[in-house]
């Protein structure tokens, strides 16, 4: 007799059940900042201190520095800053730059509507590359010595007592937005 060879059973693989993907909600997608342009391809900022904390006084006295994390330097003169504020009123202003390492005739400032523009003329030279401005302290009032209410400024920050990165001064250069979001 002839015998057929016996097979032991083998054990099948079973097919493991996938999971189906279940499609999950999406959150919307905030609004995220996005980098602005700066000179060089390099990058400047605008640090704020707050020279005056009393936000309900006769002054505003926003101090600056300007700081280059560029690989190349450039002349401060094609820099502007911009830091705004709300009259209340409709009175003449007078501005005084009390302090800048740039030298104070270096520096000029002038009232716009909504917002001081603080510039530089061509003595003030470059700003070298991975360096900065240094100090430039600006006190501006109202010539019938009205007070300001600084309270919902856009630039001002009284929490702000030591320079800081503060994007609501802007800073724009050869008149281009480089730093900063206008209010």
């Amino acid at each position: 007799p002839t015998t057929e060879p016996t097979t032991e059973p083998t054990a099948e693989p079973t097919a493991e059940p996938t999971e189906e993907p279940t499609a999950e909600p999406t959150e919307e997608p905030t609004a995220e900042p996005t980098a602005l342009p700066t000179p060089g391809g390099g990058g400047l900022a605008v640090q704020y201190q707050c020279g005056d904390t009393n936000a309900t006084n006769t002054e505003i006295k926003p101090h600056f520095i300007i700081v280059n994390l560029d690989t190349a330097a450039h002349p401060l003169s094609e820099m502007k800053i911009r830091y705004y504020y709300t009259l209340e009123g409709s009175g003449p202003e007078t501005v005084y730059i009390d302090y800048a390492a740039v030298g104070l005739g270096n520096v000029t400032a002038s009232f716009q509507t909504g917002y001081l523009e603080v510039g530089f003329t061509a003595e003030a030279g470059d700003l070298p590359a991975s360096d900065n401005s240094g100090e430039i302290h600006v006190r501006f009032h109202k010539n019938d010595w009205t007070a300001y209410n600084e309270a919902n400024d856009y630039s001002f920050d009284a929490s702000k007592t030591a320079y800081t990165d503060w994007e609501n001064v802007t800073l724009y250069f050869n008149g281009t937005l480089v730093w900063g979001y206008e209010p």
